[in-house]
């Protein structure tokens, strides 16, 4: 009996030990939300009231089932659906994020958030009603900003002016005493532009041009290993740029998550990315759609359907690489103060 116990004493933490290590596999999907499995555009900060973290992201409808496939109403009259995490890796959803009426409208997409000061600001894309084309007259997107004290309540710092209609998908960091925010601008051709501000409230453009001459929508910005990066969806995959002052870029050659993962649900290229950066890892959360799953063979709209994952950006030899399809163990730790 005495050497069973003694036995049982050794086994038991190398069981549990592989249960917690077990634990921290990042599952595929990461998290898909249970209400229209249409989670996309996903922006991730941790609620520092509640030691949580928290994914904002674009609530797609896409469980309609339209009789026009190409009506675009599903991704249309969109809430901004909420999930929290201890550890970044297993998410819980949360409902949907509720803001005034005054400053929002029908259709909502692509949040960033960012704390500066003790205070969270999101830079909110809204378009004003539900439409059933890309494009059609009175689909004039713009950027809201909004600010909460607690990730609950909002309240409209109002609209971005930039001299420009139809921008969307902002987002934002600190730089030096100010702060420089990237956006898709679709009537510079849907290229990536820059603003700068010195109070997240006033902005005005940063240069004379895009960022670069490739088309895309998405950006995040962050930096990482002495470097400042950009990614953006260029609807091929990800398009990642690197800069030393966040101005000047150079684009590094082919795209991240162009092609398809290996695994269910991660068979297909990845979209509109974060990227969250916990000490020397970098994690990159992007949405996928599952138009290459099973599912699709028996519901033609089983496309329209997108769920989260995320991997580890990894710098090698001067530019950022990932591997979709390898087992990622980690925990997000909480931010300094």
């Amino acid at each position: 009996m005495k050497s069973l116990l003694s036995a049982l004493a050794i086994a038991l933490p190398l069981v549990f030990s592989s249960w917690a290590d077990a634990a921290d596999i990042a599952p595929k999907p990461l998290y898909r939300d249970p209400v229209f499995d249409g989670a996309a555009d996903v922006s991730i900060i941790y609620d520092r009231g509640a030691k949580l973290w928290k994914m904002f992201y674009t609530n797609r409808r896409a469980t309609m089932k339209l009789p026009d496939p190409q009506d675009v109403e599903w991704v249309h009259g969109t809430a901004i659906g909420v999930a929290t995490s201890a550890d970044g890796v297993r998410w819980r959803y949360e409902g949907t994020a509720q803001f005034p009426k005054a400053c929002t409208d029908a259709t909502l997409w692509a949040p960033e958030v960012m704390y500066e000061n003790g205070t969270y600001h999101m830079w909110l894309t809204v378009v004003p009603g539900i439409f059933h084309r890309w494009g059609v007259a009175g689909a004039e997107a713009r950027i809201e900003h909004l600010t909460s004290t607690d990730l609950s309540k909002w309240d409209c710092e109002g609209t971005v002016k930039l001299d420009a209609g139809r921008v969307i998908d902002p987002t934002v960091i600190k730089l030096g005493q100010g702060y420089r925010m990237w956006y898709k601008d679709e009537r510079a051709g849907s290229r990536i532009m820059a603003a700068d501000s010195r109070d997240l409230r006033s902005w005005t453009k940063a240069g004379d041009g895009p960022v670069n001459s490739t088309h895309g929508e998405g950006p995040k910005v962050f930096r990482f290993k002495g470097h400042y990066w950009l990614i953006a969806d260029v609807w091929k995959g990800l398009m990642v740029l690197r800069s030393d002052d966040a101005l000047k870029w150079t684009e590094q050659a082919g795209y991240i998550l162009g092609g398809a993962g290996q695994k269910a649900t991660d068979r297909a290229m990845g979209q509109h990315p974060d990227v969250v950066v916990d000490g020397d890892r970098a994690f990159i959360y992007y949405f996928v759609h599952q138009k290459n799953e099973a599912e699709a063979g028996a519901d033609p709209r089983w496309n329209q359907r997108t769920v989260i994952q995320v991997a580890e950006l990894v710098y090698q030899d001067g530019q950022l690489v990932v591997d979709r399809d390898a087992d990622l163990e980690f925990r997000l730790r909480a931010p300094s103060p």
